[in-house]
């Protein structure tokens, strides 16, 4: 749930680096944070805040990704519960 939270979050910085023309946070990152469980935060970041929506490697990408990290949760929390 945290990692979701800092998905989020550095969604937010991004986009808030992004009006500011500030250097901005590095592609590789978000994707980074996404794989390691925060593809639910990072998505619900990009669509509230419309940000990196018109990238077809986001918009598809982490979608597919939290509902894959929530597959495997509900997969982990059944078998092992």
């Amino acid at each position: 749930m945290i990692i979701n939270l800092v998905g989020f979050c550095v969604m937010y910085a991004d986009k808030q680096k992004a009006k500011r023309g500030e250097y901005r946070i590095r592609e590789k990152t978000l994707w980074k944070v996404a794989l390691i469980g925060g593809a639910l935060g990072s998505t619900l970041g990009m669509t509230t805040l419309h940000h990196k929506n018109r990238h077809t490697n986001f918009r598809y990408g982490f979608p597919t990704l939290a509902i894959l990290e929530s597959l495997c949760v509900v997969y982990i929390s059944i078998r092992f519960s």
